[in-house]
């Protein structure tokens, strides 16, 4: 860590903090060489390799615009998308490796997308997965009927 005021290659840590959201740690540092402070944030680097195999950084941007489009025209807010892109990257850390294919990525998407909309759920699945007939449908349907077969209905 070069310090950003002399340049310094050397620096002590005065303070260490997790953040909020637990994903970053703020350190306070201090340069042996000039004595001014200053304050770094790291995060641990999150890749993702693509089928063409170029490697590029996590987005959970990303992951909103791609669910999005299955959202189209259901009742799922912003805050929602939030939220999902929020679990699709704690499942994905959870790993523990740095870099990660983005068919884990797709597959990380599709829990918490059914949770959140079945019919949303239904299209990202028929594209992720590449449904090739109305068989494909009905057997995502008919699990996704089994899955409710333990709850309770709800009635209006």
């Amino acid at each position: 860590m070069h310090c950003p005021f002399c340049r310094h290659d050397g620096s002590r840590v005065v303070d260490s903090r997790t953040s909020d959201d637990g994903l970053a740690i703020r350190r306070r540092r201090e340069c042996p060489a000039c004595g001014r402070r200053y304050t770094t944030i790291e995060t641990a680097s999150l890749s993702i390799r693509k089928r063409s195999g170029a490697v590029e950084p996590f987005s959970r941007s990303k992951v909103i615009v791609g669910v999005r489009r299955a959202c189209q025209g259901r009742p799922v807010s912003n805050d929602d998308l939030a939220l999902l892109a929020h679990k699709v990257e704690e499942t994905i850390r959870a790993t523990g490796q740095a870099i990660v294919d983005s068919h884990e990525v797709g597959l990380a998407i599709l829990g918490p997308l059914r949770e959140l909309d079945e019919v949303a759920y239904l299209r990202f699945a028929s594209v992720y997965s590449n449904f090739n007939s109305l068989e494909d449908f009905e057997r995502a349907i008919a699990d996704l009927r089994t899955a409710h077969a333990g709850r309770p209905v709800a009635r209006a």
